[in-house]
């Protein structure tokens, strides 16, 4: 496969002399064997250039489709190509159910945990959290099994270890969660009830554009049969909303706290539709929880600035792990996600500005979404980052899975 491709946004014109799409494992091995520079693609819905070469680019959505559950241990394998909600039809049908899901259900499972992506809940971990074994080729052509327990920087890797072609993810029983949507709710009482309002359901995001007057609207993810929250002070949604205020619904997954499948539920997005045209920008920045407060206070004190590049804005918790480059490392976080306008140049110095005023509460960068923050600052945020470098260098020493930005956080030994 040959010419050039973007991502989903297509703000990142990939630099890659040709993108392949192996159908086979032994394939996938030459490749990787006899490249210089290569990596793997994903979905495309990384804003950042995580997933960029100048080398070759390689897919894995060809790979034979795999969806093995065993019911002894409560996992399933999974190949690395296929989206999450190919996965959770099936598991649901096996009732069985991974234990959240992001936003979107289009991301590719491999993707999705090599950057970290999540989803919504006090006592729900990121995406990578379930993975408890990785399979992948390695820069020789081997083909090799690392196990989490023992490589915990493994698994959220940026891609930088080897081309994963299989995941063996933990998996729950299946579930019912019912939806509902609050609104007018003010952004005040998000800050003075942070707490109780993210304690209140299995998943819960607070969308917000920080315009005047400063109000906000509550996705609540609950268990089926559970009563509305008391704190609801907003009201209650008459009908279907989109994420986007004035947005058509009908992309959105089932709300008005009808009960259905927790992969009918969980995301935003129903699978089988496209959620947007992909005119956006994201970025993400990650911090402890016990600063929600401090972190809305920061940023509304540029409300201004952000209000005129913004599209919506969203908030949501997610539980520590232990996984490396995870941005929910050992504490339990509250996420800040922008969804801009698609103007980089007008965006910068927003982002620039964000991490200026959120630095103090240790905020960490989404390593899929748009940042600015340099290497230095990363390497403290990501107190594993250099233990990382060196698995790097271990997995990888001739740097055939290196990327610019690779390059630019986590520089071979001698650069």
């Amino acid at each position: 496969m040959s010419g050039r491709r973007t991502n989903w946004a297509g703000n990142v014109i990939f630099a890659a002399r040709r993108v392949h799409r192996p159908s086979s494992v032994p394939e996938l091995q030459r490749l990787v064997a006899h490249g210089d520079r290569v990596r793997a693609l994903g979905s495309g819905h990384s804003f950042s250039p995580v997933a960029d070469t100048r080398g070759d680019l390689v897919s894995v959505a060809g790979l034979p489709p795999l969806i093995e559950t065993d019911s002894t241990r409560g996992t399933v394998m999974v190949s690395a190509g296929l989206r999450y909600g190919e996965l959770a039809v099936e598991l649901n049908k096996a009732g069985r159910a991974l234990a959240n899901l992001a936003s979107l259900s289009h991301i590719s499972v491999a993707g999705a945990c090599a950057t970290g992506t999540h989803g919504s809940g006090n006592a729900n971990r990121s995406l990578a959290a379930a993975v408890e074994a990785v399979e992948m080729v390695t820069a020789d052509g081997d083909l090799v099994t690392v196990e989490r327990a023992a490589e915990p920087g493994a698994v959220v890797a940026l891609g930088a270890l080897g081309i994963v072609t299989r995941l063996t993810l933990t998996t729950v029983p299946a579930f019912d969660i019912a939806q509902y949507v609050c609104e007018d709710i003010p952004l005040g009482q998000v800050r003075d009830h942070f707490d109780e309002i993210f304690a209140s359901a299995y998943s819960v995001s607070v969308f917000t554009g920080w315009r005047t007057p400063r109000t906000s609207r509550i996705w609540l993810k609950q268990d089926a049969g559970e009563r509305l929250p008391r704190w609801a002070h907003g009201r209650l949604a008459d009908g279907p909303r989109h994420p986007l205020p004035g947005m058509p619904p009908a992309n959105c997954t089932g709300q008005l706290g009808i009960p259905g499948p927790w992969h009918e539920r969980l995301p935003h997005f129903r699978l089988e539709f496209t959620p947007s045209t992909g005119n956006e920008l994201q970025s993400e920045y990650l911090l402890p929880r016990e600063h929600a407060a401090d972190a809305l206070d920061a940023l509304d004190s540029i409300a201004t600035e952000l209000a005129a590049v913004l599209q919506t804005s969203e908030i949501r918790t997610v539980a520590a792990d232990d996984l490396w480059l995870s941005p929910a490392y050992r504490r339990d976080t509250v996420g800040f996600h922008f969804t801009w306008v698609n103007d980089w140049p007008a965006v910068e110095p927003v982002l620039a500005l964000i991490e200026k005023h959120l630095a103090p509460l240790r905020a960490r960068p989404h390593w899929g979404k748009l940042f600015t923050t340099g290497p230095a600052a990363v390497h403290k945020l990501y107190e594993r980052a250099g233990d990382f470098r060196g698995l790097m260098h271990r997995y990888d020493p001739a740097g055939k899975f290196r990327n610019d930005l690779l390059d630019r956080y986590f520089p071979a030994p001698g650069d």
